[in-house]
């Protein structure tokens, strides 16, 4: 009874428009009062929140990524992918998805890899005589690979809360969002099939080159960033106060920085920091509150008894995040799921570092369906568009995503392969 009412009283400040944060932490206070707990326990817990060097890498990533998208970062690699595949069917939307591949591997923020690559894809696809919905649900869509492809803030904040190896979790990440790259791609090249007004012309082979050096400092980021974690050289966080000194350098260097566009991106880095670690701070106090109240337990006792083959369990589950993600945004849901499902995984037999892919696939569709979908609301805004526009054409690229969720299940070594056998 006393879970029901829990969840209830979270739903109906949710229904009631209070901010998620303050819903969880409000709600989290009440029950540690009800509990007779000394309400100190809320500002220690707090911030114990904080005082994690793990969670440092969130800020120092965002930063990074700004300062990369006030330095115009966006144009070099874009010029760089579309002289080579440009020519292909569908060769701007090729370009388009290999951008925030290739972004996504420096980024680890979602809605950074889309406004940086949308910013410069849009005008190009328009003028080659793009469909607007296509255009701007494939940047939506390709965007999501931010909190997929390593570095990804997401799964830093899953391994925090799961105690799950952080590393390893960028690993398992690998894989399935080179896949969905892959199936972005391949409907690129679908819907232009049979349009030869998108094809572009076939750049000399020495343009190419001459274009590709301009995108070098870019790819030299990446591999900065991601070798130095794999090459033990540096964790998470301290790979991300790396990945931003050398972008400090490189747009410097470049003449597209200065020091009024630097505040800008200190700036637009903070407030979203402020509002992700607000987030977490609520959920943090939420979340001791209902594991004091045995809720996680009685929830994960409840769906070991009642179902007892993982298949289904992973299926419900699927069903709930997809449910809960036309209502919540990405962070949100994990900070309030991963808590209550995370007990039944041992039980189930259910691998912690797969869960976690599966989870950002689930919350990588989150962001691309309606009403709460964060990656629309970019691409609207990027793209000057009606909304309707955006939903149009993200959501043949949500199913690619669902079903790529599905494949997951019956194809586990797509997300395990690389962290658990080829290291």
């Amino acid at each position: 009874m006393e879970t029901i009412l829990i969840i209830g009283a979270l739903l109906g400040l949710l229904l009631l428009r209070v901010p998620v944060a303050f819903a969880m932490g409000a709600l989290g206070v009440v029950l540690l009062w009800l509990k007779g707990l000394p309400l100190i326990a809320v500002p220690q817990r707090l911030f114990g929140t904080m005082d994690s060097f793990e969670l440092l890498a969130v800020p120092l990533f965002l930063l990074m990524s700004n300062v990369l998208l006030k330095g115009g970062v966006g144009r070099d690699l874009f010029a760089s992918v579309q002289a080579w595949v440009g020519h292909w069917p569908g060769g701007l939307g090729v370009a388009t998805i290999k951008s925030c591949t290739l972004f996504s591997a420096i980024s680890g923020s979602s809605v950074a890899t889309a406004a940086t690559i949308g910013t410069v894809a849009i005008p190009e696809m328009e003028k080659r005589g793009y469909d607007r919905p296509f255009i701007l649900g494939q940047l939506a869509a390709g965007g999501t690979l931010g909190i997929l492809i390593p570095p990804s803030i997401p799964l830093i904040i899953y391994g925090v809360i799961t105690e799950t190896s952080i590393p390893t979790l960028f690993l398992a990440g690998i894989g399935p969002g080179l896949f969905l790259a892959t199936l972005f791609i391949i409907y690129a090249m679908l819907y232009a099939r049979g349009k030869e007004s998108l094809k572009a012309e076939r750049m000399p082979m020495k343009q190419r080159f001459l274009v590709t050096l301009s995108a070098l400092p870019t790819v030299v980021l990446a591999i900065a960033i991601i070798g130095s974690i794999y090459a033990g050289i540096a964790t998470p966080s301290e790979s991300a106060g790396i990945g931003f000194v050398i972008a400090m350098i490189m747009t410097f260097a470049m003449g597209r920085m200065t020091f009024a566009k630097l505040q800008e991106a200190v700036h637009d880095s903070l407030i979203t920091t402020v509002m992700i670690f607000i987030i977490v701070a609520g959920a943090k106090v939420f979340s001791y509150a209902i594991t004091l109240y045995l809720i996680p337990q009685s929830i994960s006792s409840f769906l070991t008894e009642n179902i007892s083959n993982p298949t289904i369990f992973i299926f419900a589950v699927g069903l709930v995040l997809l449910i809960i993600g036309f209502f919540l945004e990405a962070l949100s849901m994990m900070l309030i799921m991963v808590p209550v499902l995370f007990p039944a995984l041992e039980v189930m037999g259910i691998d912690p570092i797969w869960f976690g892919i599966f989870f950002v696939v689930l919350i990588e569709t989150a962001l691309i369906t309606p009403p709460v979908g964060l990656n629309l609301f970019v691409l609207q805004a990027v793209g000057k568009a009606r909304l309707e526009e955006v939903i149009q054409g993200a959501i043949p690229f949500a199913f690619i995503m669902l079903a790529t969720a599905v494949l997951l299940w019956f194809w586990q070594d797509l997300a395990l392969w690389i962290p658990y056998k080829l290291f």
